[in-house]
C-alpha cells in the first residue's frame, strides 16, 4: 500500500521495500524499509539558493531527466526529433503523467523513442519490464513489438499503471501486457523456477529500486536469451556517480549513488555480457548476453 506525505508542496511516497519503479523521494533504510527523504536543499537539510530550487522544481514539474546541461538544447532535441514522431497515445500518457506529483519517475520521451527503436532493431517478441509507473516506457515498448509480442510488466503498485492503462487500450496494445503486481524479486524467482523461461526473453528493461539492481541482474541473466539485451536505467544517476561525498545532493540521490556505482563496476567486469553505457536521459546501460 502506498501512502503520501506532503512537504513544501511536494508529494513524498512512502512505500515498502521491493518496489519496482524507484521513487525519487524515498530511500531504503538499514532494515530494508523505505522512508521519505526528498529534500529541496542539501543532504543535511539546509536550503539551497532560490535559483537552484527553482531549477529543481522546474525539472520535477517537467518530468525532465537529461544529462544535457542546457534545457534549451534538450527542448530542441525533443521538439525536433521526438515530439513530431510521438504517437498520440504516448503523447496523451506523457501529458497525463506530467500532472502526477511523482512525474520525475517517468521515462523521458527521448529514452522512450530510443527503447522503441532498439526493440524494433532487435525484432524482439518476448520482453520483461521491471518498474512501470504510469507506463510510458511500457507503451513505447509495446508499440514496437509485433502483434503477438508479450511483455511481463512488474511493479509493486498497480494504481499508477491503472492511470496509464486507458492509453494502452487506445493504442490497441493492452493485450500484449501481462501485469504482475508485487515485489519484482519474487516474480522473477517464480519465472526462474520454470525451466521454459530460461533464455526465453529477447529484451529486459529495468528501471526500479537501485539497491536491488544486482539482485535483479543474477535473475534476469537466467531469463534473457544469448544475444538478448538487458537495459538498466539511471546508471549515471544524476551525474552523482562522479560527485564527491561533500557535494550537495538530494538525499535519495546520495543514498542510491553507491548502489549504482557498484552495479556499473560489476557490469563492466561481467564476462557473460557485452555492454554499452549510454548517456541518454539519466544514463542507460545495455548488456548483451554472450554466454
Amino acid at each position: 500500500m502506498v501512502s503520501v506525505e506532503f512537504s513544501d508542496g511536494v508529494a513524498t511516497p512512502m512505500i515498502p521495500n521491493g518496489q519496482a519503479k524507484s521513487k525519487p523521494s524515498t530511500h531504503a533504510t538499514a532494515n530494508g524499509n523505505v522512508g521519505a527523504v526528498l529534500e529541496n536543499g542539501h543532504a543535511n537539510g539546509s536550503s539551497s539558493n532560490g535559483k537552484a530550487k527553482d531549477e529543481a522544481s522546474k525539472h520535477q514539474t517537467l518530468g525532465h531527466k537529461s544529462l544535457l546541461k542546457s534545457d534549451a538544447l534538450y527542448q530542441y532535441l525533443l521538439e525536433t526529433s521526438v515530439y513530431p514522431r510521438e504517437p498520440a497515445s504516448l503523447r496523451g500518457l506523457r501529458e497525463l503523467t506530467a500532472k502526477h506529483p511523482w512525474n520525475i519517475m517517468t521515462t523521458s520521451p527521448d529514452e522512450g523513442q530510443f527503447l522503441s527503436l532498439l526493440v524494433k532493431i532487435m525484432n524482439a517478441k518476448n520482453t520483461i519490464e521491471i518498474g512501470v509507473f504510469t507506463g510510458y516506457s511500457l507503451l513505447s515498448t509495446a508499440l514496437a513489438l509485433p502483434e503477438d509480442g508479450k511483455i511481463i510488466a512488474m511493479d509493486i503498485d498497480r494504481s499508477n499503471y491503472d492511470l496509464g492503462f486507458p492509453f494502452l487500450q487506445e493504442a490497441g496494445v493492452d493485450h500484449k501486457i501481462d501485469f504482475r503486481e508485487g515485489p519484482a524479486l519474487a516474480t522473477l524467482d517464480e519465472l526462474v523456477q520454470n525451466d521454459k523461461n530460461h533464455g526465453f526473453f529477447d529484451f529486459i528493461f529495468i528501471d526500479a529500486d537501485k539497491n536491488n539492481y544486482l539482485n535483479y541482474h543474477e535473475r534476469v541473466m537466467q531469463l534473457v536469451k544469448i544475444g538478448g539485451i538487458i537495459g538498466y536505467d539511471n546508471t549515471l544517476w544524476n551525474g552523482a556517480v562522479v560527485a564527491s561525498d561533500d557535494e550537495p545532493m538530494r538525499k535519495y540521490v546520495r543514498f542510491y549513488k553507491d548502489f549504482v556505482k557498484e552495479l556499473n563496476k560489476v557490469l563492466a567486469a561481467d564476462p557473460r555480457i557485452e555492454i554499452s553505457h549510454i548517456s541518454i536521459s539519466d544514463g542507460i546501460t545495455l548488456c548483451r548476453r554472450i554466454v
